[in-house]
């Protein structure tokens, strides 16, 4: 059995209002999405986070490395990978251009095995994940005092538990979005907030105690993820809980951020910081700190059913009687892609998403659609007669 090829897609979608945070104004969306077919037939799909004419890129170097070799050997696929790398990729475009490519091969091996991916990570250990809204960002079209409010009663009302907002304009106005995004939601539901390091130490120390009051069940990003230090000073001065890691790579990266006392919740982005079989290696690492993980999720169908079955296997630490919520992000803002590339049985219900037993993630990609929005030809790198993987 072997890995016959490799195709990538840049697929771009326009938005009809665009939205902005503490750093950018997004008014498009362009993903890249990775295609692995192999001689039985078998279809895998990835897909990578970042900026995707670069990833695709990154995918292109890579596929000469893969295509050929047994795509059931996806710890072997991604030493290789690494490897490659090593010598001047080992944060970045890169190491997410691994991550879209390994994603695909645990989606083809399932389909091969005719098993759901989060069987073949170890197990199931809970059928149903609470996902947190993830929304209430900034526009230029109309009074946000208004906007935001109305658009959290709007999650409360599809049964959402938890919701994350986006606070870093300034210290006074985040303040007053906060006040009223909890007077709106009540007191019970989950309220994150998230700067995207907008701040430095003082700033966010006097944000975190400022906003204290309203029960935030965690501070995300807060400062630079160069300042590990920082983060660590940040959290013995507030009572919120810290949360960051969707800037690191690999678990070399997050080696260092828990080592430093950085952070309560580690969130790395499977799409971006090594794949799944990366991810898998992170979790293990938290469970060595005693750090929840909760990853970053952004994109489209296939990065969201790739968490679903991460979370699903996560260890439960401390174990106990009472089961914990696990929590994973669920992206609401506008994204055509999200919305029309995949369909699955993996849906929010009463405020929970049941894990789906499907093959592979457990979704259908409709073709027609990424067809429809791909913005570029595809590079397909067919299976090579006597193809060797020579050694550097």
């Amino acid at each position: 059995m072997k890995i016959k090829s490799i195709e990538s897609f840049i697929l771009t979608d326009r938005l009809k209002e665009a939205f902005y945070f503490s750093q950018w104004e997004y008014s498009e969306r362009r993903i890249c999405i990775v295609k692995i077919t192999s001689d039985t037939g078998h279809v895998g799909w990835g897909e990578g986070y970042g900026p995707a004419g670069v990833i695709k890129a990154g995918v292109e170097f890579l596929t000469p490395f893969v295509v050929g070799q047994n795509p059931l050997l996806t710890e072997t696929i991604w030493s290789t990978m690494y490897r490659r790398t090593l010598d001047f990729a080992r944060r970045g475009i890169l190491v997410s251009a691994i991550s879209a490519i390994d994603v695909a091969l645990w989606d083809l091996k399932g389909k091969i095995l005719e098993q759901p991916v989060h069987q073949l990570l170890g197990g199931k250990k809970r059928d149903t994940i609470v996902p947190y809204a993830t929304g209430l960002y900034f526009t230029n079209n109309g009074n946000m005092s208004k906007l935001l409010p109305k658009e959290a009663r709007q999650y409360v009302a599809l049964g959402y538990k938890a919701m994350k907002m986006k606070v870093g304009l300034s210290l006074e106005e985040d303040l007053a979005y906060v006040r009223l995004v909890r007077e709106a939601i009540g007191p019970d539901i989950k309220l994150m907030i998230d700067a995207n390091h907008a701040y430095n130490l003082r700033e966010a120390v006097q944000l975190a105690r400022a906003v204290e009051p309203y029960n935030i069940f965690w501070f995300e990003e807060p400062l630079s993820p160069e300042y590990y230090g920082q983060y660590a000073e940040l959290r013995a001065k507030t009572t919120i809980p810290i949360a960051g890691g969707e800037c690191e790579y690999l678990r070399f990266g997050f080696q260092t951020l828990l080592q430093a006392g950085s952070v309560d919740f580690i969130q790395p982005d499977i799409c971006a910081t090594g794949g799944l079989t990366e991810a898998k290696r992170i979790a293990t690492l938290a469970s060595v700190y005693g750090v929840e993980v909760v990853p970053h999720t952004w994109g489209t169908g296939i990065a969201i059913a790739a968490a679903m079955h991460f979370v699903s296997n996560l260890d439960t630490l401390p174990g106990r009687l009472r089961m914990p919520v696990n929590y994973m992000e669920y992206d609401r803002t506008e994204n055509g892609l999200r919305e029309a590339l995949t369909t699955t049985d993996m849906v929010v219900k009463n405020g929970e998403i049941r894990i789906t037993d499907s093959p592979g993630l457990g979704f259908e990609l409709h073709e027609e659609v990424l067809h429809q929005y791909n913005q570029t030809e595809s590079v397909c790198i067919s299976d090579i007669n006597n193809f060797t993987l020579a050694e550097s």
